[in-house]
């Protein structure tokens, strides 16, 4: 009788496990992204390539090695690679410093490492490393049962990935390197006074960050008012606010949108978004900003329900990392925030990038395969997640 309830309360389920809610919303925005890529790219691809479907060819292959991310980030114990996060500090560590003395130089910026006719970007690999590096520390000293500090020695390693990547210039990667390790510690245990003090010098930081580079001023500036220098800092904003605007309810059309023909900059990339409002309307935005939505649900669900402190924050830290990355991309397209160059994940055209994701994915359903840590009521307390709130259990 108890099996029958159950299982009529699960048939109406898309699916059964928060984990393959993950899987199924992350394969939902590949889906997407790929449909995107195309339609965003075929022009200046066509222009430049002579292919139309050149990056669509890129980015299935591309897709191919990111399936085997995904699967080296779940079936690999995360307790093993977070042991193993030091080696990968170093490894990543020396592909930055590379990329000062071999790095391929696009637009001004050194960023990619060339191997026979491909080019990776070392700074995405910075992102799921400063994640291992803090989840460890703070797993750490939740297991001890120790309040954590904001000075510690993975921080210490944490600030030289953001600082090796600044320096290429890339502000926008940088941030993610320090600003999701920075989210984790603040939902740590730190105390009430630390975290208004990190608030303080977070904001202290960026400030100073902008003054140092004359043009990051001038983009901050320009975000006050982009039509105000609409064809020099404002140009790439005032146009993905017209492609925004210019998509109504429905949009124009799949392929149908006009400003990927050389008006939007970094159409099939950074501003991949913007192009998808203008051909899918407000409808297909939604839809996108939906599923980014359900994401961040399951994703936090996940480390909630994790077995242990290291998977929590794991589980957290990944799901923080797409989430902080849709915000920005967003926030910037449509003005909220200054250009800062982040991709939208699956959206996005990027090689390196969408492997880190697909990879962010497989650990985030590598944590929640592995299930959720047992308690006997009769003989212990409540387990407790990274927050110090009692793991409550719906009693079936």
């Amino acid at each position: 009788m108890t099996e029958a309830r159950e299982t009529n309360e699960t048939s109406w389920r898309f699916w059964v496990s928060d984990y393959e809610a993950v899987i199924g919303v992350s394969i939902m925005l590949i889906i997407i992204g790929s449909m995107n890529i195309f339609s965003s790219s075929f022009v200046i691809a066509g222009t430049n390539y002579d292919d139309p479907y050149f990056f669509l060819r890129k980015q299935g292959m591309n897709l191919a090695v990111g399936v085997v991310c995904f699967f080296l980030g779940l079936l690999i114990d995360y307790h093993l690679m977070a042991k193993a996060r030091k080696i990968g500090f170093w490894v990543v560590a020396a592909m930055l410093l590379a990329v000062f003395a071999i790095g391929v130089e696009v637009n001004g910026a050194q960023r990619w490492l060339a191997f026979g006719g491909f080019q990776i970007q070392p700074a995405e690999f910075a992102k799921p490393t400063a994640i291992f590096l803090e989840a460890y520390y703070i797993a750490w000293r939740v297991k001890h049962g120790m309040r954590c500090n904001f000075l510690h020695n993975e921080m210490y390693m944490i600030a030289a990935l953001f600082i090796l990547v600044e320096r290429e210039p890339d502000m926008g990667t940088a941030l993610i390197i320090l600003g999701v390790p920075l989210i984790m510690l603040f939902c740590s245990n730190l105390k009430s006074l630390t975290k208004f003090k990190l608030i303080g010098a977070g904001i202290a930081g960026a400030a100073l960050l902008c003054i140092l580079q004359p043009y990051r001023l001038k983009r901050v500036m320009a975000l006050l008012n982009p039509w105000a220098d609409a064809q020099g800092a404002g140009y790439q904003s005032v146009q993905s606010l017209q492609a925004i605007g210019s998509g109504g309810l429905l949009g124009m059309g799949m392929g149908m949108g006009v400003s990927k023909y050389h008006y939007l900059p970094e159409a099939h990339t950074d501003f991949a978004f913007s192009v998808w409002c203008q051909e899918t309307g407000f409808i297909g935005a939604f839809f996108v900003l939906f599923l980014f939505g359900c994401f961040a649900l399951y994703g936090v669900r996940i480390a909630n329900n994790a077995k242990d402190a290291l998977g929590q924050m794991l589980a957290f830290g990944m799901t923080m990392l797409i989430v902080v990355q849709a915000v920005i991309n967003l926030s910037m397209i449509s003005g909220c925030l200054p250009v800062v160059g982040v991709p939208l994940p699956f959206i996005s055209y990027g090689g390196t990038s969408l492997f880190v994701s697909m990879f962010a994915v497989g650990v985030l359903v590598n944590v929640g395969v592995r299930g959720q840590k047992k308690h006997n009521p009769a003989t212990s307390e409540p387990p407790k997640d990274v927050f110090g709130r009692p793991q409550l259990r719906r009693v079936k």
